[in-house]
């Protein structure tokens, strides 16, 4: 029996995907739920199950095709081995000839992949893949394409005469155009519309960061030995932003239309970096919060982006977003905000620097911090005094005790 694999809902107003990777090719077994293929949409990647358990018969759709909800992805033939299984683009009545059978394998692999094989003239089969589940990656063929070069010919032709030498071999330079996968187009989008409709200006300061680390310090392994959760910077900055959030309303609000809307909620979108890009997910009522709850739930958002199982409910709404670019070992920069949001906070790496203590030279731990903001709704003063508060609680912690 046959079972259809239809591509599945998306989310809220999204109608389309493209077909990312095939986790199965035709001829594999595969188990209820278990994946079969990777699906991009706007925001995440979303990967489509196996509605039964049998065999994967035909793809009806290629890697980088763009299919709609409900769309018929590939057949599944339940319970047995499937007759010739056949790709969408070369269906066999009879068994597939050995060039076939090449084409159907590199239906499976990642564009990149395919190309690299298809410059370098080698037979996928021939290599053994490093990347998941036994797949190729594009190294596992360039690598074969060097062995293949400097492996010595197996016949030697008559040299050739004294007054026509060989022409010697030049070191090639090579491009590439990979395709922008849905995610990193939205991604340009949205980056390039903020800066467009925007007023964006960005306010700096400073921060000794000596306080929360020796809190954390003293307070880590009983933390994390109540909680089952590491004691990390972002549940203090999140805290430290709740405070300012609620005491510069306009920071926490959004232009929409022609009105703005002021939210008596924080929604704080974390910016976390997956395997596709930046995604931000939000982590929701962060003003209702303790440590340990904010801990982890960033943590399980870390996990699901490395997982690609993030969804689009984890990534939908968000009053305001903080961007850690201190663990890639930024020292500075201007984040740009998360539309329609009207502001966003940057922290930076943590290094020791010589400031100025009660009229002395001393060494602290320092950090930068950047708010870039719309300017349209939040005035420079009001943006400072949020920078200020933020800088004062993560410097002085008790200040996120008394609320003040």
């Amino acid at each position: 029996m046959s079972i259809e694999v239809k591509v599945p809902t998306l989310g809220e107003s999204v109608s389309e995907a493209t077909v990312g990777q095939w986790l199965k090719k035709p001829g594999d077994t595969v188990a209820v739920d278990e994946p079969i293929a990777s699906l991009e949409t706007d925001k995440v990647a979303v990967e489509v199950p196996a509605p039964a358990a049998g065999v994967i018969g035909q793809l009806m759709v290629a890697e980088g095709d763009t299919v709609s909800v409900g769309a018929l992805l590939a057949v599944i033939e339940e319970g047995g081995a499937a007759a010739v299984p056949t790709t969408a683009t070369a269906p066999a009545a009879t068994p597939a000839p050995a060039a076939a059978t090449a084409d159907a394998d590199a239906a499976v692999l990642s564009p990149a992949v395919r190309r690299a094989v298809l410059e370098h003239g080698i037979d996928p089969s021939t290599v053994k893949g490093t990347g998941k589940d036994g797949r190729l990656t594009k190294e596992d063929v360039l690598s074969a394409a060097q062995a293949k070069q400097a492996a010595p010919a197996a016949a030697v032709s008559a040299p050739a005469p004294a007054a026509a030498p060989a022409a010697a071999p030049t070191a090639g330079r090579n491009e590439e155009r990979v395709k922008m996968t849905r995610l990193r187009q939205t991604i340009a989008k949205r980056l390039k519309s903020a800066q467009e409709n925007a007023a964006l200006l960005t306010t700096f300061n400073d921060v000794d960061m000596g306080a929360v680390m020796e809190a954390r310090a003293k307070y880590k392994d009983v933390f994390e030995k109540k909680h089952g959760v590491k004691l990390g910077l972002m549940s203090f900055f999140a805290k430290a932003s709740v405070l300012a959030l609620k005491d510069i309303p306009s920071v926490n609000a959004q232009i929409q239309g022609e009105e703005i809307v002021y939210f008596d909620y924080v929604d704080i979108s974390v910016a976390v970096s997956a395997p596709n890009g930046l995604v931000v997910p939000v982590v929701r009522d962060v003003d209702k919060m303790s440590f340990a709850d904010i801990e982890k739930a960033i943590a399980d958002y870390g996990k699901k982006a490395r997982d690609g199982a993030l969804t689009m409910a984890d990534m939908a709404g968000g009053t305001f977003t903080i961007s850690n670019g201190g663990v890639f070992g930024g020292l500075m920069s201007t984040p740009i905000i998360n539309p329609p949001q009207s502001a966003v906070l940057g922290l930076h790496r943590i290094e020791d620097r010589p400031v100025v203590r009660n009229g002395q030279i001393v060494i602290r731990p320092m950090m930068y911090i950047a708010l870039s903001y719309d300017h349209r709704i939040i005035d420079g003063r009001e943006a400072v005094t949020a920078l200020k508060t933020i800088k004062e609680a993560i410097e002085d912690p008790t200040r996120l005790l008394i609320d003040l």
